[in-house]
């Protein structure tokens, strides 16, 4: 495992271990995450530990014409239940997404040093969100890096039934229509799954993010 120090530096994803763990320390910088993104490594630590960096193998993602949208599902967009917006809000989303409880976690890896790091890269127009609004209340939504021909999805939130799915389904319509590689999910999710997103080996994710 590397021991990340000031310099911006990353090792070649291969270095990961089994858990797909690549590297450990080293800040949340604007410039460190996008240069993590770009070499497809991502942050993920509980607060009050060391930043670990993760390269995991295999990468769980979706490409859009496999996207799965249930009938039950594509009866609420056509009813319009909710109205879906991009990019509006990203603060509240992201805050929403450190608050929200989720079954089996104590606690969330959204840190505030972390909502603070991902605003910057919101401002330079990297990171970007989708929102779901039902009577003008935000009810679900997720946020992620946008790389141009790849969305690495970060997390989602949802206060009422379908409202995450809803975000993610209009995230991958619009990312299928601005010919996106892939819509990023990192890890295997029994959820994400149910929505068409499948596990590739992390060479295949490589060659796809690298591509133009």
């Amino acid at each position: 495992m590397y021991y990340l120090k000031e310099n911006l530096f990353f090792p070649p994803v291969s270095e990961a271990d089994e858990e797909g763990i690549l590297a450990i320390g080293g800040d949340l910088n604007p410039d460190r995450l996008k240069l993590a993104y770009k070499s497809g490594i991502f942050p993920w630590f509980n607060e009050g530990e060391p930043i670990l960096w993760w390269a995991p193998d295999p990468r769980m993602v979706l490409f859009m014409d496999e996207l799965i949208i249930s009938k039950s599902m594509r009866n609420i967009l056509n009813r319009k239940m909710f109205k879906i917006t991009f990019n509006k809000n990203f603060k509240e989303v992201i805050s929403n997404c450190q608050q929200i409880k989720r079954e089996g976690q104590e606690g969330t890896w959204i840190s505030d040093e972390m909502i603070n790091a991902y605003c910057k890269l919101n401002e330079e127009g990297i990171a970007k969100s989708v929102e779901v609004w039902l009577d003008e209340n935000l009810v679900g939504g997720l946020y992620g890096i946008d790389l141009g021909n790849v969305f690495c999805g970060e997390s989602m939130f949802s206060k009422v039934s379908n409202a995450s799915k809803t975000a993610f389904i209009a995230l991958a319509l619009y990312l299928q229509k601005e010919n996106y590689k892939v819509l990023d999910c990192q890890v295997y999710n029994p959820h994400l799954e149910s929505l068409g997103c499948r596990e590739i080996d992390r060479e295949e994710f490589m060659s796809i993010l690298n591509s133009k």
